[in-house]
């Protein structure tokens, strides 16, 4: 039987832009949380952090036209071991 497809536990909250807080709504914590920039935009360094359910990273990011000129690259870890990215757009 094929295992189900796993929905990325997380939701970006745009709210208080510059700064993103990424919301746990999985069912697990999830460890080894990094942040990577892509493009023109800027950011301050991401340390690897654990994320509890209904736990939020925040992380404030900067630059001129980022819905086109910047992404942000999410990684984590489930309790499992594996490694997961994730590209999110502005």
């Amino acid at each position: 039987m094929p295992e189900t497809a796993y929905a990325v536990p997380l939701r970006v909250d745009r709210r208080r832009a510059p700064v993103y807080a990424l919301v746990n709504v999985g069912h697990e914590r999830i460890v080894g949380l990094t942040f990577c920039l892509l493009g023109s935009g800027a950011m301050n360094v991401s340390i690897p952090q654990s994320l509890d359910v209904g736990g939020a990273a925040e992380v404030l990011i900067r630059g001129h036209d980022l819905a086109r000129r910047t992404v942000l690259v999410v990684r984590w870890f489930r309790p499992s071991g594996e490694e997961y990215l994730w590209r999110v757009s502005f």
